[in-house]
């Protein structure tokens, strides 16, 4: 059984302050990586698990989002903006943009505007609705910024492994938020601190993805994610 989720609220006021120059005229959510800004690779996966509306959460260098994304129709999708005057943190930021949701509606796509990946949307929906959570939270397995050596008890070399997956997951910046969440968010915050510790376990899960992810927060990411957008991303 499908369960229809049709909005979504991606983060995008990121200044992206460890990627200057690149975000000096813009959003880090609007840097480009191949043709295109990272929101867009994002929108195109949330229309795929159908996704029609979407509140751009906004601050920093807003006119340039507006200006690129519009009403949404050239997406294909409904377009609208919550507009932070000053900072609300991310709790706060996504507490006002849910406020502007078209009603009815009982949960919504959640997203860290600045991250590439691939993730079957709908699949993620239904987990949610089915596991009647409050919060599910997309976790990645934590890949090692670094080369590791291998060795013995006896401290012999036994070979190298080259940016090894650890044994341990990361949270993704992607989420389904159920309504109810909506009074536990703090009007100014971060939802990780102030919210996530409130929550029942029995109604906070995880959904695992071994698809592609990538955090952006570098230069050195940036011309990684250049290289694998063409592997990652043809059919978009």
């Amino acid at each position: 059984m499908m369960y229809m989720v049709d909005s979504a609220i991606i983060l995008a006021g990121g200044k992206g302050e460890r990627l200057r120059p690149v975000t000096n005229d813009r959003p880090k959510s609007m840097v480009e990586v191949g043709d295109r800004p990272i929101l867009a690779y994002q929108v195109e996966q949330l229309k795929k698990g159908g996704i029609s509306k979407i509140v751009f959460a906004c601050s920093w260098m807003r006119d340039i989002l507006q200006a690129h994304v519009g009403n949404g129709r050239d997406y294909g999708i409904e377009a609208s903006y919550s507009i932070e005057d000053s900072p609300l943190g991310r709790g706060g930021g996504i507490k006002q943009a849910m406020s502007m949701l078209s009603e009815p509606w009982d949960s919504v796509v959640v997203t860290n505007g600045d991250n590439l990946w691939r993730l079957d949307i709908a699949d993620l929906i239904e987990k949610h609705a089915v596991s009647n959570a409050m919060a599910t939270l997309v976790v990645v397995p934590l890949k090692s910024p670094y080369g590791i050596v291998e060795f013995d008890e006896a401290y012999r070399v036994l070979g190298f492994r080259e940016k090894p997956v650890l044994p341990h997951w990361v949270n993704a910046g992607i989420y389904v938020f159920s309504k109810e969440i909506y009074d536990l968010l703090p009007d100014e915050g971060d939802h990780e601190t102030e919210t996530f510790p409130k929550l029942s376990p029995d109604r906070f899960l995880v959904y695992k993805s071994d698809s592609y992810w990538r955090g952006v927060d570098t230069v050195k990411d940036l011309t990684e994610a250049q290289k694998e957008v063409k592997e990652f991303f043809s059919d978009l």
